[in-house]
């Protein structure tokens, strides 16, 4: 009876000395992290081939040409006062890195205004400059920053360039509703350097409208699902012809504060200088386009 128990015993530390030789070293931890699990509406597993052209499709849409927009930042705390960021600015197009847009922050409530420049795609980045210097160079974001409050908002950098449009891990969940309409859902798993920066971020889920292929919502994603945060598209406005974003909402789940991303002013169609979207140019300004091409948007 012994001599059966030391060989198995014998077997089964064998056997684990194989898997620990065969294992990435990084193995163990990465088998503790949590992974949403994908919640497939339909009956049957949707058509992951088709799941992948449907969000291929998405990330090569947009509004045609280069564009301007003038907004607000709404903030509305859970308990307190609402107060309005106003004056911000952002130019947007896309390169052949994907979508990028230069935005410009007002200094608020004694925090000093800043200009960002959000490159978008599967190698994204984001670069930052305070709003007030012209002489001092750029530099790209530290990535501890990147979930900062940027002007004492909701919203952070990682909400301004939503870089889980181009995660490359991902399931195709099927057709929902959102806000009474169907939207193709997408559950995005976050890469190691994403986890590193925030490890509560377990996924995030994605709901994109299937008429017209646009973000509808966003949610954050933590353990046992939990949203951390959403991101929902309230309205759309339509401007020389195009739909486009009017209003979103930023909703941080833990805080119950909110932060409303409110366009006031846009102009479509535009073709700026490949200047305007690099890094040196952000210790500079730029000039709006002029006023005649400017759309006022009313709430």
């Amino acid at each position: 009876m012994r001599t059966t128990l030391a060989r198995q015993a014998g077997r089964w530390l064998a056997c684990l000395v194989v898997f620990l030789a065969l294992s990435p070293p990084d193995s163990l931890g990465q088998s503790r992290r949590y992974r949403p699990p994908a919640r497939y509406i339909q009956i049957g597993q949707p058509d992951q081939a088709e799941g992948r052209r449907i969000l291929e499709s998405f990330r090569q849409s947009g509004l045609s040409g280069d564009y301007y927009l003038e907004f607000d930042l709404r903030v509305l705390p859970r308990r307190g006062e609402t107060r309005v960021v106003s004056g911000g600015r952002l130019w947007g197009g896309r390169n052949e890195s994907g979508p990028i847009s230069r935005v410009e922050l007002p200094a608020f409530d004694g925090v000093a205004g800043r200009r960002l420049l959000v490159q978008n795609g599967p190698r994204g980045s984001v670069w930052v400059a305070a709003e007030t210097t012209q002489t001092a160079m750029p530099g790209a974001l530290d990535p501890a920053a990147l979930f900062a409050p940027l002007a004492g908002t909701d919203i952070n950098s990682f909400d301004l360039q939503m870089p889980f449009l181009f995660w490359s891990d991902f399931v195709f969940e099927g057709v929902a509703p959102v806000r009474g309409r169907p939207a193709h859902v997408f559950l995005f798993y976050p890469p190691d350097d994403i986890v590193a920066r925030k490890p509560e971020l377990a996924g995030v889920r994605v709901f994109l409208d299937t008429q017209f292929g646009a973000l509808v919502q966003a949610q954050q994603l933590g353990a046992e699902e939990r949203v951390l945060k959403s991101m929902t598209v309230l309205d759309l406005k339509k401007v020389d012809e195009q739909w486009m974003v009017k209003t979103i909402d930023f909703r941080d789940e833990t805080t119950r504060g909110k932060t409303q991303f409110v366009v006031t002013g846009a102009a479509l169609g535009l073709d700026f200088s490949a200047v305007v979207f690099t890094p040196d140019a952000l210790a500079a300004p730029v000039s709006p386009p002029p006023i005649a091409r400017l759309s006022k948007l009313t709430r």
